[in-house]
C-alpha cells in the first residue's frame, strides 16, 4: 500500500551456487575431524625352523608352525571370554552340501538356495586332516590335533605320535588340551556329543592313551595295565580338585558301570568295567549335589543341579530319527546344546564347551545318507541355538569336522531334485528334465552314491542282491552282476542304503580337507587352508585367560605367544 513499509526479501543461494573452491576447504576440514581408523597392530612373527617331512616333524615342531600360522592369521587380536566347538563328525563338504538341500526340502523350498547355521558365520577356511603316518585319518589322530595343536598318529587320543600299542613308549608324550588348559584356568567347561563320551572325538579333550579303543580297563590289553596306561572313562574324573567338567551329557553307560551290574534301561546287558569301579557313583561323589540322567525325565528333574553327568545310552546315543523310539527317552542335540549353554554361563568367568554330532560319521560309515544328513541338520539347530544363546562380542563359535567320507553328490539333476531322490534331469541337451536320467545300461540312479561301503549291491552274507536296508552288517558279499534296477525302489525311503562301488563292511573315511566356520573374537584367523592342528592354536590365542595361562607357564614368547609344548603336569593334569 502506498506509504506502507515492507522490508525485502531476503535473497539465499542454493548451495549449487556456491563455488567448489569454497567448498573444499570445508571438505577437508570434516574430513580431517574423523578419527582415523587405527589399524590393526602387526601380528607377531613366530620362527619356525625348516624341517625335512616326515623325519623333522616333533610335537614341538607341530606346536610351534601351529602358533605361527595362527599369529599370522591375527588370532592374538581375538578377546573371546567363551569358546564353543562345534565338531560334525565326518562332516565332509559333500555331507554339508546335501544336508543344506535335505533341511531346505523339508522345510519345503527347493533347497539348493538354503543354509544350514553356520554357514552364514563370516569366516570360513579349509581344514587338511591327514595324520602323522596316515594320508586318510581317523577321528582320534584328527581331533587330538584340533584339541591340542599337534598332529599325531591314526589311533592317538592326546599324546603325540608314536606306535599306537605302546603303552610305556606314550608314557611322557601326554598333550595338553583346549577342554583341560580351561579347567586350569578356571574357566567352567563341558561336552556334549550323541556318541559315547569315551569316542574318540570327546576322549582327546581329556585323555591321554595311543589307541582309542581303550574306552575302559576291561578292553585294554593286560600289558597295557601293567604298564601304568589308564583306561579313557577313568581319565573324565582326573581333574584337580574343583576343576572337573561341570556338564557331560552323551552316551556310553558301558564302561562307566562295573562288569555284573546290569544297565538301568537295558537289563539284558551289563558294565564292562573289570576293576570294580563304579565311575557313576564315583563322579556324583566328586561332585556334591550334582546329578546323573540317563533319561530324559531325569534330565529336565535335574535342572538346579550344580553339575550334570547324562549317559543316555548304553552304547551311542540314538539317531536323531530312532530317537522317538528310546524306551526312556533321550533329549535331543539341541536341547542339550542349550542346557550346557544355560549351565556354562553362569560362570563370569567364562566357558569352553565341546559339541559334538557325533553320528554323522556313523551313518555314513553305514551307507545310509537319510541319516547322516538327518543328523547334520540336527547339528544345524544346535549351532544356531548357540549362536542365539550367546554374543559375538564374546563367545567364538567354531564350527568344524575331523574328517571327510566318500559320499558323492552326482549326475544333472535338475533344480529342487529331492536330494535321497533318482536323478530327474538331463544328460544331454535332447533329453526331458522331468524323466529319470538313464546311464548306459538304461537303469536310473541316485544323486548321492558312495566310493564304497555296506551298500554294495552283490549278494551278502545278510542281505540278497539288489539295494541294501539299514543296517546291514555283512560278513562277505558276492561280486554284482549289473547294477540294481532302481525305477520302483523309494530311495527316499530312510532304511534306503546308497549303492557303493566297492564293497566293504564299514564305509571309509575320505582324505579331502573339510570346512571351518567361525564367528566371534579372533573368527577372523580362520581364512585360507589350514593345517588342522592351527585350529587349537588359534583358540587359545584368541581367548586372554587361556592364553594367560599358558604364559604364566612359561610357554610364551616375547610378543606373548604360546609357542612352546606345554606339559600338561604342569596344568592340574594326573601324571
Amino acid at each position: 500500500m502506498p506509504g506502507s513499509s515492507h522490508p525485502k526479501p531476503r535473497r539465499f543461494r542454493s548451495p549449487a551456487a556456491v563455488p567448489a573452491a569454497a567448498l573444499l576447504p570445508l571438505l577437508l576440514l570434516a574430513c580431517s575431524a574423523t578419527p582415523p581408523r587405527a589399524d590393526p597392530p602387526p601380528a607377531p612373527v613366530v620362527e619356525v625352523p625348516a624341517i625335512r617331512h616326515p623325519d623333522g616333524e616333533t610335537p614341538q615342531w607341530w606346536y610351534r608352525s601351529g602358533a605361527a600360522r595362527a599369529a599370522a592369521n591375527g588370532a592374538m587380536q581375538g578377546r573371546a571370554k567363551n569358546v564353543i566347538v562345534f565338531l560334525g563328525d565326518g562332516m565332509s563338504l559333500t555331507t554339508v552340501a546335501a544336508a543344506r538341500i535335505f533341511d531346505g526340502q523339508r522345510a519345503g523350498t527347493p533347497g539348493e538356495e538354503h543354509l544350514l547355521s553356520w554357514e552364514r558365520f563370516p569366516h570360513t577356511a579349509f581344514s587338511k586332516t591327514y595324520n602323522t603316518d596316515s594320508q586318510t585319518p581317523d577321528s582320534a589322530g584328527t581331533m587330538t590335533a584340533i584339541a591340542t595343536g599337534v598332529k599325531s598318529h591314526m589311533g592317538a587320543i592326546g599324546v603325540s605320535a608314536g606306535a599306537r600299542w605302546d603303552c610305556a613308549g606314550s608314557r611322557g608324550r601326554e598333550l595338553l588340551s583346549w577342554l583341560r588348559l580351561a579347567a586350569s584356568s578356571g574357566m567352567s567347561t563341558g561336552i556334549v556329543t550323541t556318541a559315547r563320551l569315551t569316542h574318540a572325538t570327546p576322549a582327546a579333550t581329556y585323555a591321554h592313551v595311543p589307541d582309542r579303543n581303550w574306552e575302559s580297563d576291561g578292553v585294554m590289553p593286560e600289558k597295557a595295565r601293567e604298564q601304568g596306561c589308564r583306561d579313557i572313562a577313568s581319565q573324565l574324573l582326573e581333574f584337580a580338585p574343583g576343576t572337573g567338567l561341570k556338564v557331560l551329557l552323551g552316551g556310553g553307560r558301558r564302561h562307566f558301570l562295573p562288569a555284573g551290574e546290569r544297565d538301568p534301561e537295558h537289563p539284558d546287558k551289563e558294565g564292562a568295567r573289570l576293576d570294580g569301579r563304579n565311575l557313576v557313583q564315583e563322579w556324583l561323589q566328586r561332585n556334591p549335589g550334582g546329578a546323573f540322567a540317563w533319561n530324559a525325565a531325569q534330565f529336565e528333574a535335574a535342572a538346579d543341579a550344580p553339575a550334570l553327568l547324562g549317559l543316555f545310552e548304553f552304547e551311542h546315543m540314538r539317531y536323531e530319527h530312532d530317537r522317538p523310539r528310546d524306551p526312556g527317552g533321550e533329549p535331543d542335540l539341541e536341547t542339550m546344546t542349550r542346557e550346557a549353554i544355560r549351565r556354562l554361563s553362569r560362570d563370569p568367568g567364562g566357558f569352553v564347551l565341546l559339541v559334538e554330532g557325533g553320528r554323522i560319521d556313523h551313518a555314513n560309515h553305514e551307507g545310509n545318507a537319510y541319516r547322516a544328513l538327518d543328523e547334520t541338520a540336527s547339528m544345524s539347530r544346535a549351532v544356531r541355538a548357540a549362536a542365539e544363546l550367546t554374543s559375538p562380542d564374546d563367545t567364538l563359535i567354531v564350527v568344524t569336522a575331523d574328517h571327510s567320507h566318500t559320499l558323492g553328490f552326482v549326475g544333472y539333476p535338475r533344480r529342487g531334485n529331492p536330494i535321497l531322490d533318482k536323478v530327474r534331469g538331463r544328460t544331454s541337451e535332447d533329453d526331458d528334465p522331468d524323466r529319470y536320467a538313464l546311464d548306459m545300461l538304461g537303469l536310473p540312479y541316485t544323486t548321492l552314491v558312495y566310493a564304497n561301503g555296506p551298500g554294495y549291491t552283490g549278494a551278502s552274507s545278510r542281505q540278497p542282491a539288489g539295494p541294501k536296508r539299514h543296517f546291514h552288517a555283512a560278513d562277505s558279499f558276492e561280486p554284482a552282476v549289473g547294477r540294481p534296477d532302481l525305477t520302483a525302489v523309494d530311495t527316499t525311503d530312510p532304511d534306503y542304503m546308497q549303492e557303493a562301488l566297492v564293497p566293504l563292511s564299514s564305509e571309509s573315511h575320505g582324505g579331502d580337507d573339510v570346512g571351518i566356520w567361525a564367528r566371534g573374537p579372533g573368527s577372523q584367523a580362520f581364512r585360507g587352508t589350514l593345517e588342522q592342528h592351527v585350529i587349537y592354536h588359534v583358540i587359545v590365542q584368541a581367548t586372554p585367560r587361556l592364553r594367560e595361562r599358558l604364559c604364566a607357564a612359561g610357554t610364551c614368547n616375547a610378543d606373548g605367544v604360546p609357542v612352546e609344548l606345554p606339559a600338561p603336569a604342569d596344568f592340574g593334569a594326573a601324571p
